[in-house]
Formats: structure tokens, C-alpha cells, sequence
């Protein structure tokens, strides 16, 4: 029997997150005190207070699920004893906080970075994402290879669960790939409020951004093997995973794949950590003969 943690990446936020860590853990107010002072503005004040739209903005979204997620999991003290763990996009940050290959404050300073130049590049090309519901994924896989080599670029971006397949691409390419494959049987197509392409080459200018400050940043031997989204194999080396976090900005999410790996190799309970309850759903959809719940 093993405990994996996974943590939730951007969209699972809501007012007032973190609020309840704030007001009655005092080494949880340090620690939000802490980033407070690292970011240069007092996030808490958004997370806490903030309305839905400053929420949804990647540069609070992306550093707010982040604190609320390691926070909590720094809480739980000895009790925080993963064999394993995963995070889907930006918990990947999170998760390599909690398996100690990068510090707290090193993390945040990524976090906070990546979120900046994820919006630049979102300026850059105005682009978009889609969730394509109950298509075979070579199906989906075929028609965006088809629409990028005709010139508007789309791409699969989140392999979410069986079932659910999230492309991304320009605003023409999705427009395109939602036809085509709503014409090939999938039973929806919906476009994401979202504010780019993630996980497309469409992010190429932020993964030059960020490739910098993580080739700058200290990397240690984790405590437990990290699935990365990239491969959705066990990593421990930490140059290993440098480069793998670097090409994460570029590469689809491959979430179904790492958690079917993590149940091949031992994993039993799965703890979702964070805010939300999306991972534990995608989970018990994925592998239904082991145990999903969120702290």
C-alpha cells in the first residue's frame, strides 16, 4: 500500500482560499506572511477577499493555488509522509515543494515568473483551449495534427482522463478543431474561459522566459519519485527534472498516463491537496480500483 499526493493546477480556485490556514495556524500566517513579502504585494488580500475575475488572472491564480496547496501540506508535519506524488500543470511546483527537490521560496519565485510570462505570451498570440468530451484520443490526436499542418496550430494539451482530452491552440485553430471533431462524434466540444494556449507551442516564448530562472535555481534529491506531466514516469534525478519542468510550458499535460503509472507501481490512496475537488473526480475515473480524496 502506497500514498500518493497530487495537487491541483490552475482553475481550482475560489474566494477565500487559505483563509481558514491564515486565521488559525500560525506557522501557516508566516509562511503566506512570508510570500507576502517575496511576491511584493500582499496576495492574501485577493485570495482571501479578491473577486472571481482577479482571481482568474494568471498571475494570482497561478501563485494563490500554489501557496494554498504547499501550505497546507507543510501543515501536516510529520503526518505529510508521501511515496509518491504528481501535479497536474502548475502543481507540479507544488508537488516538487513536497517531495523537498525545491524550497518554498525558490518555488514561488518560479511560480510567480512562470504565471508573468504565461500572460505575456498569452498577449503575444491570442489563443485559446477546448475540452473535447467522449472521442477517441488518436481521433482527436489526428484532425489537430491535420489543422496545424494546414497552418493554425492545434495541439492536444491535457490528457485529463479517459474520455476528456483538452486541445489548445490559436483562437482559428480551435474554431476549426471544434467542428471538425464534433463532425467525428465527439458528444462536446467546449471552449475553455481561458486566456491562451497552454501547453502549446503557442507558450514558446514563456518557456524561453522560464527556462532561465529554473536553470538558475537549485534543484535537490527529492525525498520520494515525482510523476512529471511530460513523460508520467517515476523521476527522481533532479537534472532529470529541470529539464522536464522546462518542457513542460510546451508539452501536453499527461495526466491519465501518470496516474495509471502510479497505480501500476504500488499506488493504492490517493490525497488531493489543495483547493478543489478536480484531481479525486479525474482519479476515479481513471483508476477505479483505488482510493481518491481530497485534504
Amino acid at each position: 500500500m502506497k500514498n500518493a499526493y497530487v495537487f491541483p493546477g490552475q482553475g481550482s480556485q475560489f474566494k477565500g482560499m487559505g483563509k481558514d490556514l491564515y486565521d488559525n495556524n500560525p506557522d501557516a500566517k508566516k509562511l503566506f506572511e512570508n510570500a507576502n513579502e517575496i511576491l511584493g504585494f500582499r496576495i492574501t488580500e485577493t485570495m482571501f477577499n479578491g473577486s472571481e475575475e482577479e482571481l482568474k488572472q494568471t498571475k494570482i491564480t497561478q501563485p494563490a493555488i500554489f501557496l494554498h496547496s504547499v501550505i497546507l501540506s507543510i501543515t501536516f508535519g510529520e503526518k505529510f509522509l508521501p511515496d509518491m506524488v504528481a501535479g497536474h500543470s502548475l502543481g507540479e511546483f507544488s508537488a516538487l515543494v513536497a517531495n523537498n527537490t525545491l524550497s518554498f521560496e525558490d518555488a514561488l519565485k518560479l511560480v510567480y515568473k512562470r504565471a508573468l510570462a504565461m500572460q505575456n505570451a498569452c498577449e503575444i498570440n491570442p489563443s485559446s483551449m477546448a475540452a473535447i468530451l467522449n472521442l477517441d484520443e488518436t481521433i482527436i490526436e489526428t484532425i489537430c495534427s491535420e489543422i496545424t499542418s494546414s497552418g493554425n496550430i492545434v495541439v492536444p494539451a491535457n490528457y485529463n482522463c479517459l474520455g476528456q482530452l483538452v486541445i489548445s491552440g490559436s483562437n482559428e485553430g480551435i474554431k476549426i478543431a471544434c467542428e471538425k471533431l464534433l463532425a467525428a462524434g465527439a458528444k462536446r466540444a467546449l471552449v475553455l474561459p481561458v486566456g491562451g494556449a497552454f501547453h502549446s507551442p503557442l507558450m514558446e516564448p514563456a518557456r524561453v522566459e522560464l527556462e532561465t530562472a529554473i536553470n538558475l535555481t537549485k534543484f535537490n534529491t527529492p525525498s520520494c519519485a515525482i510523476y512529471q506531466n511530460i513523460s508520467a514516469n517515476a523521476v527522481t534525478n533532479p537534472n532529470e527534472i529541470q529539464k522536464n519542468l522546462i518542457a513542460q510550458l510546451t508539452a501536453p499535460v499527461k495526466w491519465t498516463q501518470s496516474i495509471q503509472q502510479m497505480a501500476s507501481d504500488g499506488a493504492t490512496h490517493f490525497f488531493e491537496v489543495g483547493p478543489g475537488k478536480v484531481l479525486q473526480g479525474l482519479i476515479k475515473k481513471i483508476q477505479q480500483n483505488v482510493e481518491a480524496k481530497s485534504i
